[in-house]
């Protein structure tokens, strides 16, 4: 059986552990917040270690699910970290979305510490990660992806090993390019439809059967219509990673037009206070703008 640890018990690495626990693998979870570790183990599994270094002592592999670069390199290289402690010959997979820049870094620093490393951040949303049936982009070695694939099978329904270390990075870019456009697109037409006074449950329910369909219109919608924008992946996140995507475009001297626009009015929602607000708020950011024209107008 495999032994497999899992550090970062967030609003994805909850219930992702939670299934690698329910599927019966032996598994230790660690998580830097006691008080999210303790409910973890209310809820799933008393195998809670109370270090990094416990929890992957004896490991074959280790899941990482953090927030961001400085989060990754702190638990996987500090002192008391992953590959410090971690023994030789084992897999370090990486579900957080980072720079595919650190992606490459954590594999060389793997490599030193005789590890294999393989990054795989993950689509699907908090819905995704507690049905588990998430999608996970991956880059690295065939030996080291399919040794990690038992714990992957546990919270994923698709997942593909797309080239080398960064790949699975660079292909989670193509998907926040990709949701972005068709958020900023959905908020607009949205807008557009109320604006013009016409029933848009009845206008959904009709366009989403033909080409315009797409899951962001199937989930988002109709809560988008009625104001509820608390449905898991907040725009302080989306920003963070589009920031590696702009980063990564001017390196590579991609174009990005569109994306780089919507960015800035995730910055709107965020100076509304929507930064904990999930990704679908972008109509708020032109709600404000247009009571924003109106009040200019009054005022004139």
């Amino acid at each position: 059986m495999m032994k497999a640890a899992f550090l970062g018990l967030g609003v994805m690495g909850f219930p992702m552990a939670g299934h690698a626990a329910k599927a019966g693998l032996d598994l230790r979870v660690y998580n830097r917040s006691v008080e999210k570790a303790q409910r973890w183990q209310a809820t799933y599994s008393d195998c809670v270690a109370a270090s990094v270094a416990d929890a992957v002592a004896g490991r074959d592999v280790v899941a990482v699910c953090l927030g961001a670069d400085a989060d990754v390199r702190e638990v996987l290289c500090g002192e008391q970290g992953v590959f410090a402690h971690m023994p030789r010959g084992g897999v370090v997979v990486d579900h957080s979305t980072t720079s595919a820049e650190l992606a490459r870094e954590m594999a060389q620093a793997a490599t030193r510490a005789g590890l294999q490393f393989v990054d795989a951040p993950v689509s699907g949303g908090q819905a995704g990660a507690e049905s588990g049936k998430l999608t996970i982009m991956a880059g690295g070695e065939p030996a080291a992806f399919a040794k990690a694939e038992p714990l992957l099978q546990c919270y994923a329904a698709r997942y593909r090993l797309l080239g080398a270390v960064g790949s699975g990075q660079l292909a989670k870019m193509v998907n926040q390019i990709c949701i972005a456009g068709l958020l900023q697109g959905l908020a607009e037409g949205m807008n557009f439809g109320q604006r013009a006074g016409l029933d848009m449950s009845a206008v959904v329910d009709v366009i989403s059967a033909g080409a315009a369909q797409s899951w962001q219109m199937d989930n988002r919608a109709e809560t988008m219509l009625t104001g509820e924008f608390d449905f898991g992946f907040a725009v302080d996140w989306m920003r963070k990673d589009l920031s590696y995507v702009l980063d990564e475009a001017r390196r590579q001297g991609s174009s990005l037009p569109v994306t780089a626009l919507v960015d800035q009015f995730y910055a709107q929602v965020q100076s509304l206070g929507g930064g904990r607000k999930d990704t679908s708020s972008l109509l708020l950011a032109l709600q404000a703008s247009q009571q924003h024209a109106r009040s200019s107008s009054d005022k004139g």
